[in-house]
Protein backbone atom coordinates (compact mmCIF):
# COMPACT_ATOMS: atom_id res chain seq x y z
CA UNK A 1 0.00 0.00 0.00
CA UNK A 2 2.73 2.03 0.56
CA UNK A 3 3.92 2.39 -2.47
CA UNK A 4 0.41 3.66 -3.34
CA UNK A 5 1.54 7.16 -2.39
CA UNK A 6 1.27 10.21 -4.03
CA UNK A 7 4.01 13.18 -3.53
CA UNK A 8 2.03 16.01 -3.20
CA UNK A 9 3.73 18.81 -2.16
CA UNK A 10 7.20 20.01 0.37
CA UNK A 11 6.37 22.23 3.04
CA UNK A 12 8.34 25.08 4.26
CA UNK A 13 8.17 26.45 7.51
CA UNK A 14 8.52 30.89 7.57
CA UNK A 15 8.14 33.53 9.74
CA UNK A 16 6.10 35.73 7.15
CA UNK A 17 4.37 34.49 3.77
CA UNK A 18 5.35 37.49 2.40
CA UNK A 19 9.03 37.75 2.67
CA UNK A 20 9.44 34.01 1.65
CA UNK A 21 7.19 34.24 -1.26
CA UNK A 22 8.60 37.00 -3.11
CA UNK A 23 12.34 34.54 -3.27
CA UNK A 24 10.30 32.21 -4.94
CA UNK A 25 8.80 34.49 -7.09
CA UNK A 26 11.66 35.65 -8.45
CA UNK A 27 12.43 31.80 -9.74
CA UNK A 28 9.23 31.72 -11.56
CA UNK A 29 7.05 30.44 -9.03
CA UNK A 30 3.24 31.56 -9.07
CA UNK A 31 1.68 32.35 -5.60
CA UNK A 32 -1.74 31.07 -4.70
CA UNK A 33 -4.17 33.22 -2.39
CA UNK A 34 -3.05 33.15 1.17
CA UNK A 35 -5.41 31.15 3.30
CA UNK A 36 -5.71 31.27 7.21
CA UNK A 37 -6.29 28.03 8.62
CA UNK A 38 -7.29 28.55 12.24
CA UNK A 39 -7.32 24.50 13.15
CA UNK A 40 -4.22 24.24 12.03
CA UNK A 41 -3.18 27.80 13.19
CA UNK A 42 -1.04 28.54 10.23
CA UNK A 43 -1.32 30.80 6.96
CA UNK A 44 -1.00 28.97 4.10
CA UNK A 45 0.03 29.79 0.40
CA UNK A 46 1.35 26.84 -2.25
CA UNK A 47 3.87 28.06 -4.85
CA UNK A 48 3.66 26.76 -8.32
CA UNK A 49 6.28 26.40 -10.94
CA UNK A 50 5.84 24.11 -14.33
CA UNK A 51 8.35 20.93 -14.10
CA UNK A 52 8.54 21.50 -10.41
CA UNK A 53 7.57 20.33 -7.53
CA UNK A 54 4.45 21.85 -5.49
CA UNK A 55 5.58 24.12 -2.14
CA UNK A 56 3.53 25.07 0.51
CA UNK A 57 4.55 28.02 2.56
CA UNK A 58 3.34 27.74 6.35
CA UNK A 59 3.81 30.27 8.99
CA UNK A 60 2.26 31.03 12.07
CA UNK A 61 -0.49 32.74 12.92
CA UNK A 62 0.24 32.84 16.54
CA UNK A 63 2.45 31.82 19.32
CA UNK A 64 0.29 28.80 19.58
CA UNK A 65 1.19 27.83 15.96
CA UNK A 66 2.62 24.36 15.82
CA UNK A 67 5.03 25.96 13.30
CA UNK A 68 7.21 28.16 15.82
CA UNK A 69 8.91 25.19 17.34
CA UNK A 70 9.98 24.40 13.98
CA UNK A 71 11.00 28.21 13.19
CA UNK A 72 12.51 28.18 16.54
CA UNK A 73 15.09 25.49 16.17
CA UNK A 74 15.85 25.56 12.67
CA UNK A 75 14.85 28.81 11.13
CA UNK A 76 12.98 29.03 7.71
CA UNK A 77 13.15 25.43 6.53
CA UNK A 78 11.29 22.44 4.60
CA UNK A 79 10.36 20.32 6.94
CA UNK A 80 7.68 18.01 5.54
CA UNK A 81 6.58 16.38 2.34
CA UNK A 82 2.90 15.68 1.79
CA UNK A 83 1.99 12.30 -0.06
CA UNK A 84 -1.85 11.83 -1.44
CA UNK A 85 -3.26 8.62 -0.43
CA UNK A 86 -6.34 7.15 -1.77
CA UNK A 87 -7.14 5.17 1.58
CA UNK A 88 -6.28 7.41 3.99
CA UNK A 89 -7.93 6.25 7.72
CA UNK A 90 -6.56 2.35 6.21
CA UNK A 91 -3.02 3.71 5.41
CA UNK A 92 -2.87 5.89 8.61
CA UNK A 93 -3.58 2.28 10.38
CA UNK A 94 -1.01 0.42 8.62
CA UNK A 95 1.69 3.38 9.09
CA UNK A 96 1.69 3.28 13.22
CA UNK A 97 1.26 -0.36 13.68
CA UNK A 98 3.36 -1.95 11.07
CA UNK A 99 5.43 0.95 10.35
CA UNK A 100 6.10 2.41 13.89
CA UNK A 101 4.86 5.99 12.74
CA UNK A 102 3.66 8.35 15.47
CA UNK A 103 0.40 10.43 14.72
CA UNK A 104 1.15 13.90 15.35
CA UNK A 105 -1.86 14.92 14.63
CA UNK A 106 -5.56 13.65 14.33
CA UNK A 107 -7.14 13.87 11.00
CA UNK A 108 -8.90 17.37 9.83
CA UNK A 109 -9.98 19.33 6.78
CA UNK A 110 -7.74 21.38 5.36
CA UNK A 111 -9.06 24.66 4.50
CA UNK A 112 -6.33 25.55 1.89
CA UNK A 113 -6.61 22.36 -0.08
CA UNK A 114 -10.75 22.29 -0.52
CA UNK A 115 -11.19 21.30 2.87
CA UNK A 116 -9.40 17.66 2.44
CA UNK A 117 -8.48 15.49 5.39
CA UNK A 118 -4.69 15.71 6.48
CA UNK A 119 -3.30 14.08 9.20
CA UNK A 120 0.66 14.05 10.02
CA UNK A 121 2.87 11.03 10.85
CA UNK A 122 6.32 11.01 12.25
CA UNK A 123 8.94 8.58 12.68
CA UNK A 124 12.44 9.73 13.93
CA UNK A 125 14.70 7.93 10.46
CA UNK A 126 12.20 9.41 8.25
CA UNK A 127 11.20 12.38 9.37
CA UNK A 128 7.19 14.79 9.32
CA UNK A 129 4.90 13.74 6.44
CA UNK A 130 1.93 15.14 5.74
CA UNK A 131 -1.19 12.56 4.38
CA UNK A 132 -3.53 14.19 2.09
CA UNK A 133 -6.58 12.76 1.87
CA UNK A 134 -7.38 11.78 -1.76
CA UNK A 135 -10.31 13.78 -3.68
CA UNK A 136 -11.09 11.20 -5.59
CA UNK A 137 -13.20 9.49 -2.40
Amino acid sequence: MLNELSFHHIGIACFTIEESKAFYEQLGYKASQVVDDPIQDIRICFLEKQGMPLLELLAPIDQASPVNRILETQGVTPYHICYEVNDFDTLITILRKEHKFVRVSKPAPACAINNRRVAFMFRKDVGLIELLESDAK
